[in-house]
């Protein structure tokens, strides 16, 4: 994915994402960590997200990510915050505290910093389930700064959620 994602293509991309959800009946819901709600507030920006769009949920600390989403001490205490099975919970979590019918869920490391060796900055779990269906989760690896991270989060967030929709 290109570390140069404007604006305009989110919008567009999100429009997609609008348009499948509400051509089969689908409701939306995000869980956010390092995109801060970036996610949910592209989807929110259609006219007529009130159709598809359910809630967006922004988890960043632990301590919200346990309590939100139900992500467990566990997890985060083995694992860490990006991780895999952190990014599962997430999502699974987002569909039980939601009244949607596909959700995502994202945690990664925007940088500057925070990076380390086995997890450097750009990297980021994404998450993807289907009410009573099974969990898809992807990690990416992205370059450039915090935003090129968070904008190429965002895209490869709705490109999932797009394909989840149809």
């Amino acid at each position: 994915m290109s570390k140069d994602v404007t604006d305009a293509a989110l919008e567009a991309l999100a429009r997609q994402v609008g348009q499948a959800a509400r051509d089969n009946h689908h409701r939306l819901a995000t869980a956010e960590s390092c995109t801060g709600g970036w996610i949910a507030k592209t989807m929110t920006d259609i006219a007529g997200s009130s159709h598809w769009f359910d809630c967006g949920m922004v988890a960043y600390s632990y301590e919200a990510k346990q309590a939100m989403l139900g992500v467990q001490a566990i997890t985060l205490e083995e694992h860490g915050a990006v991780s895999r099975e952190t990014a599962i919970e997430m999502v699974s979590g987002a569909l039980v505290h939601s009244g949607a019918s596909l959700a995502v869920a994202v945690t990664g490391i925007a940088g500057p910093g925070g990076g380390v060796d086995d997890k450097p900055v750009g990297t980021v779990w994404i998450a993807w389930k289907r009410r009573g269906g099974y969990t898809t989760a992807l990690v990416f690896h992205f370059d450039g700064d915090r935003d090129a991270v968070r904008r190429q989060t965002v895209a490869a967030a709705l490109h999932g959620l797009l394909d989840l929709a149809m």
